[in-house]
């Protein structure tokens, strides 16, 4: 009711809300290819119902660099440095796929000495991956104190991996046979310090995570991906196992030493969790953490005990593999990874295809995506743990 001036009594004025006859239409956002919570330059075409997700689709392609070509016109010794930058977290776990597949084919019986340290640097090479990721989600979210606990902890395990590579993120450490060089003098003992002092201060970097009641309001019940969608778009990794998919290659296809670390009283175990949400995405990676430590320490006591022996086997000057194709699938921190490599016997592969975890996981967005407010776009987007050029090659 209002009073009208210069009348005698009032009369009601009716105001329509939400008038049927305004036609309205869906905002397309366009989410990137800058932006900073996507871990590379990753592009998401958005369409919004008031705050609300309607469709969204996962735009890739900024930073490719036909990894896959590439692979095709270098020799087996040269083809290790380009596969192990696509993950440029994850480098070590890269040149490991290339280098098993070549062996593999080739007959080729690796020392165990190289065995057991390719196995430890794989497992450290999985810390540095995972704490990143426990420092910069929090970050996304709005947290900061986390990436500088999470950073000091990497720069334990950066100093053991710098120290026994010369690199601190493209490691370039894996031979075809075994290593580049054997370990330095007193090597293992620094990496049982360090390890150490990592375990030591998790529980100050947890204390910020686990319990935070503002970190669990953004995450919890946000971005559910049931097991059946994870499978259907072939999601691994931490990512498929917080949501109930118990599957890890260590376990259940065994390369290198996993046998023996996730045999019978071995210190391996699978994390999984079974919400299927960003939490849950976020303590699978953190538990496993502690688990690539303790894979760490036993992979050091075992390499104390082995005696003096090769690092690597001795190569011809031209290596060719001989007529053939295989599939080799690893762990990666981030999920599967595999390398189809197709051989005619010559020293450069004919193909060579990449099946890398990230693509999958970036996929799934597209259906994770729609029904969520624009306000948990990103708690969602930064707990698939993905890098973009892993998904771009």
């Amino acid at each position: 009711m209002t009073s009208t001036p210069g009348t005698s009594g009032t009369r009601t004025l009716d105001v329509g809300v939400g008038d049927g006859s305004l036609a309205s239409a869906d905002m397309v956002l366009n989410i990137g290819p800058q932006h900073p919570a996507t871990h590379g330059v990753l592009r998401l075409r958005v369409a919004l119902d008031g705050e609300r997700i309607v469709s969204a689709d996962p735009v890739v392609g900024y930073m490719h660099r036909g990894a896959e070509k590439l692979f095709e016109v270098r020799d087996y010794r040269q083809i290790t440095v380009l596969a192990n930058r696509h993950d440029w977290l994850s480098a070590f776990g890269n040149e490991l796929g290339v280098v098993l597949g070549v062996e593999a084919m080739l007959g080729m019986e690796v020392p165990e000495r190289a065995t057991w340290t390719r196995t430890l640097l794989a497992e450290l090479n999985r810390v540095l991956n995972h704490l990143m990721f426990l420092g910069s989600y929090p970050l996304e979210l709005g947290a900061m104190t986390p990436i500088f606990y999470s950073f000091r902890e990497r720069e334990e395990i950066q100093a053991v991996m710098e120290e026994i590579s010369g690199g601190r993120m493209h490691f370039m450490f894996n031979r075809v046979g075994g290593l580049k060089e054997d370990l330095p003098a007193g090597w293992l003992d620094r990496v049982t310090a360090a390890v150490a002092a990592v375990r030591a201060r998790m529980p100050q970097l947890e204390a910020m995570l686990v319990g935070n009641e503002i970190l669990e309001a953004r995450t919890r019940e946000i971005g559910v991906l049931p097991p059946s969608l994870a499978e259907a778009y072939g999601v691994s990794g931490p990512i498929a196992r917080a949501s109930g998919v118990d599957l890890d290659l260590r376990r259940d296809a065994p390369y290198l030493a996993y046998g023996e670390l996730f045999g019978d009283g071995g210190p391996g175990r699978v994390v999984t969790r079974t919400a299927g949400d960003s939490l849950a995405r976020l303590e699978v990676l953190l538990e496993q953490t502690h688990v690539s430590l303790d894979l760490a320490d036993a992979c050091v006591e075992r390499l104390r005990a082995l005696p003096r022996g090769p690092i690597n086997q001795r190569l011809p000057k031209v290596l060719k593999v001989p007529e053939g194709e295989r599939y080799t699938a690893t762990e990666n921190p981030l999920g599967l990874n595999g390398y189809h490599l197709v051989s005619r016997g010559e020293k450069t592969p004919w193909r060579l295809k990449l099946r890398s975890a990230s693509f999958n996981n970036v996929q799934v967005l597209a259906e994770l995506l729609p029904g969520c407010l624009v306000a948990d776009m990103v708690s969602v987007l930064g707990s698939m743990f993905f890098v973009v050029g892993d998904v771009d090659k």
